[in-house]
């Protein structure tokens, strides 16, 4: 009896021993996972909210079995963990540089389309007859839609200034395809860079 006691007694320890050993490199992986983790979540929040959430909840699996006493699973998944976060920073850092070029692309190409279409209208308002080819229907829905794309160019630009790249990109987009089908209204041509 005194020798099985001491036998559990000798196993108990070692399991204990075994589970302290683990502790302190879980630990270690999970604060390395999580300083990296800090590093890029400003970023994913404004570029991939969706991916961030998976990486989220991945951590918080990891903290459950860590404060679950279950390090060597922890120590397990907190070295995947490193890998999402690395691909989060990743994927934020493609979606911000897809965004930048859309924005570079729409800031080049829309001020001339506008200012070209504004042009158009002002000379056709001070015409005494419409030409043939443009009814008063269409001319009436290009001035109601150079008034739109103004404002939306505006509130898109104010956007980049203040320095919100997803709101820009998102309040331009607009713009483009309301510019192409007023270009078409007044039965102007459309410029390479709509196209």
């Amino acid at each position: 009896m005194k020798q099985a006691l001491a036998l559990s007694l000798v196993v108990g320890l070692a399991l204990v021993g075994s589970a302290c050993s683990q502790k302190a490199p879980a630990e270690a992986a999970l604060t390395a996972a999580q300083t990296a983790f800090d590093a890029v979540k400003g970023d994913a929040k404004v570029y991939v909210p969706d991916q961030l959430q998976a990486v989220e909840d991945a951590f918080a699996a990891v903290k459950a079995s860590f404060d679950g006493g279950d390090y060597a699973k922890a120590l397990a998944d907190a070295t995947g963990l490193l890998d999402k976060v690395n691909g989060l920073k990743d994927a934020s850092e493609a979606k911000r540089k897809e965004l930048s070029a859309t924005w570079s692309q729409l800031s080049t190409s829309m001020p001339p389309v506008v200012a070209s279409i504004q042009t158009r209208v002002t000379e056709l308002s001070k015409m005494r007859r419409l030409p043939r080819e443009l009814s008063k229907e269409n001319f009436e829905a290009a001035k109601t839609g150079l008034d739109e794309i103004t404002q939306a160019w505006t509130a898109a630009t104010g956007a980049m200034d203040g320095g919100d790249l997803v709101g820009a990109v998102a309040k331009a987009a607009p713009v483009k395809a309301k510019a192409l089908e007023m270009l078409n209204l007044l039965g102007m041509p459309v410029p390479d860079s709509l196209k």
